[in-house]
């Protein structure tokens, strides 16, 4: 029995008549009528006497029909099911980030994509922007925040916005007193910030560079939120991302860098795949959340 012919059986059975079958199932008595027909051909019996002008069931339509009913029952949850895939209501979306973005932007994402998309699990990854490409090449996760927008083979790249730098120092710094910190207040100091090999270690050697001075920091670091502990332990100050919520960590302060210095916030997929309902989604939280936080990026 196809599965149009199990819905039509099962509904002739729930409402004993044709007419409100056919009412229930929004078609016509004589296509409804015509289904059953073609059911009980391909069957080899009859499930319906006509008597007196209405439809009653045979021992072998009792019968079946429990068994009917779930079935049908069955295939209505797999419906419901595949358009909930298809407007994106249900399924898995996988992640990922760096640790500024992932405390400081995507929370508020989230909530909004809870908000609409309640039966939708997601699955968040933080890792350094050299992992996150590697990660989504291999279908590890589907969407990638990034504090970098250099461009990579088979990856698409959408600068969503732009964040400054700020300097993180001990409580009681000498530095805490200024309004803001510039290259010229940094050089007395142990510097702790990027390593001169990576994207924002790359942009603060050449601004360095043209204002006269040189970029090596004292202690190198690839994630920003590791120079928390080594502040903390007065072995410097460091020149980091504005991004993650400094003033939550105890022992330290924070002043911005006076600089037109930024560093972009992008997001990051596959170039050869689309995204999933539910992922789309949850990238269009991620650019609303990030143009209310950061602007327009330029």
């Amino acid at each position: 029995m196809r599965a149009r012919q199990l819905e039509v059986f099962c509904a002739v059975m729930r409402t004993g008549t044709v007419t409100e079958a056919a009412a229930t199932l929004n078609t016509s008595q004589p296509a409804l009528s015509q289904i059953l027909l073609h059911a009980e051909d391909e069957l080899g019996f009859r499930l319906f006497e006509r008597v007196k002008g209405r439809l009653v069931p045979t021992p072998a339509a009792e019968e079946l029909y429990p068994e009917a009913e779930r079935v049908f029952a069955e295939l209505d949850a797999l419906r419901r099911r595949t358009e909930d895939m298809r407007k994106g209501r249900v399924g898995l979306v996988r992640l990922g980030s760096s640790a500024p973005p992932a405390m400081s932007l995507i929370p508020g994402a989230m909530r909004r994509f809870r908000a609409d998309r309640p039966d939708v699990t997601v699955r968040s990854m933080i890792a350094p922007v050299e992992v996150l490409g590697p990660m989504l090449l291999a279908g590890d996760v589907e969407i990638a925040v990034a504090m970098d927008d250099t461009p990579r083979p088979g990856l698409n790249c959408e600068t969503v916005g732009r964040s400054g730098l700020v300097c993180i120092m001990p409580e009681g710094h000498r530095l805490t007193r200024c309004a803001t910190v510039d290259l010229q207040a940094l050089q007395d100091w142990p510097l702790i910030s990027y390593r001169p090999s990576s994207r924002p270690g790359r942009d603060l050697s050449r601004m360095a560079a043209a204002a006269g001075r040189s970029y090596r920091p004292d202690i190198e670091i690839d994630v920003s939120l590791s120079a928390v502990t080594f502040v903390q332990e007065n072995l410097g100050v460091a020149l980091v991302d504005g991004l993650l919520p400094w003033r939550q960590f105890k022992g330290i302060q924070a002043r911005p860098f006076a600089s037109d210095f930024d560093l972009p916030v992008a997001l990051l997929t596959r170039a050869d795949r689309a995204l999933s309902p539910a992922s789309d989604r949850l990238r269009t939280h991620l650019r609303d959340v990030c143009a209310a936080l950061l602007g327009s990026a330029p």
